[in-house]
């Protein structure tokens, strides 16, 4: 993505190569392409720099948009990012008109997810639990241990979630860290996971 600067100012952005014209001149596509960067630097042209230093995961947060710059002294247009905002971590309600809305907070959405998870999980060994009730046979005991440490672990991972002070600390929970070495890594997050059944 490249900029034209006008005396100072960034007047035009140019998102591919594509023919243009500035002053009396036409100038084909091959400025982009073909001309080097002091030669479109001549022109006014500059390749745009980005820095997403300040761009966040917007799983956890809302960026804002980019703000385009121009440094004269050093001759470069930069594109950069303000302080993103975190999204509310907890359930948030609006009274309007007298009427009260809750929007759900990442928490509540985190655990909704959750529960999802657990959901599909069991749905593997449902069938175990609906013969034993329809045909009175026996849930084999690694079943029953295995859907009783879903359950388990469930419960730890929703309080984990309810506990987090902040929503950076709910993003410390999702986030994959590297608990091995640089030669073996094992990536894993505080949060855990699951358990699943052994094939």
């Amino acid at each position: 993505m490249y900029a034209l600067v006008e005396s100072g100012n960034i007047t035009k952005y140019f998102n591919s190569p594509k023919g243009f014209t500035l002053g009396d001149y036409q100038y084909s596509a091959d400025v982009f392409t073909k001309w080097s960067d002091s030669e479109r630097a001549a022109i006014g042209i500059y390749s745009i720099i980005f820095d997403d230093s300040n761009k966040k995961d917007t799983r956890w947060y809302t960026n804002t948009g980019q703000t385009y710059t121009y440094d004269d002294s050093a001759k470069t247009v930069t594109a950069t990012y303000g302080t993103a905002t975190a999204k509310a971590h907890a359930d948030t309600t609006e009274t309007i008109d007298g009427v009260d809305y809750t929007s759900p907070g990442l928490k509540t959405v985190l655990i909704r997810d959750l529960k999802i998870d657990v959901s599909n999980n069991l749905a593997k060994t449902d069938w175990y639990v609906t013969r034993k009730s329809e045909k009175s046979t026996a849930i084999p005991s690694n079943i029953t241990t295995h859907r009783d440490a879903v359950r388990t672990k469930q419960a730890e991972m929703e309080t984990a979630i309810t506990n987090a002070a902040d929503t950076a600390a709910l993003e410390t929970l999702y986030k994959f860290v590297n608990t091995g070495t640089e030669d073996s890594p094992v990536y894993e997050r505080p949060l855990g996971e699951l358990p699943e059944l052994d094939s």
